[in-house]
């Protein structure tokens, strides 16, 4: 019988707000993002480090979840593709990726969006080269990445301040669906 790992307290920013939970302590950070905060966006894939699915930006940098235990990265700023929008209204990049077909279905492209987010906070001015550097680890079997290419080179123009973003499709508003006194309340990430 294999003993169970001691449980933890682990912490860390996630999407800006402060998390704390208590976890095994050989969790594997994807399983903690999903399972325990609820990040529902970073997607389980190969489990390898081979597809990016699960691709999220620990202090800046693009890391794979699926690859790095959670314990590695306690006290981190972590963003998931849930943190790059501005409340209800998409981060360039995401209109980007909208507006050229560089998301068709869907699943490999939270992984794609951090990676672009990382190398676009770093430099906004990537070269081709450079952008498909960055986006190497991470693969999608509908898109042919020229489309990604695309979308990441219109969110630099964006970044630079040569092209003004899309204006937001709507309004702020608040959840038409609040949690209300009279419904069960569930761990996130649960199934209502």
């Amino acid at each position: 019988m294999t003993p169970k790992a001691p449980s933890e307290i682990w912490s860390a920013k996630v999407n800006g707000e402060s998390v704390e939970v208590l976890i095994p302590s050989n969790a594997i950070l994807l399983d903690v993002l999903r399972d325990e905060v609820g990040t529902l966006g970073v997607k389980r894939g190969c489990d390898l480090g081979t597809c990016g699915c699960c691709t999220v930006m620990i202090d800046g940098d693009a890391r794979l979840s699926c690859l790095c235990l959670a314990g590695q990265v306690s006290g981190s700023d972590i963003i998931t593709v849930e943190g790059l929008s501005d409340g209800a209204h998409l981060a360039p990049i995401q209109t980007c990726f909208a507006e050229h077909g560089g998301s068709q279905c869907g699943f490999c492209t939270p992984g794609f969006l951090i990676s672009a987010q990382a190398l676009l906070t770093t430099n906004d001015s990537p070269s081709d080269a450079e952008i498909c550097s960055a986006i190497e680890g991470n693969l999608c079997r509908c898109t042919g990445y020229q489309q990604i290419v695309d979308s990441i080179r219109s969110a630099a123009e964006i970044h630079r301040g040569e092209v003004e973003p899309a204006s937001p499709a709507s309004d702020p508003h608040p959840n038409p669906h609040p949690e209300g006194p009279d419904q069960p309340s569930m761990p996130p990430g649960h199934a209502r």
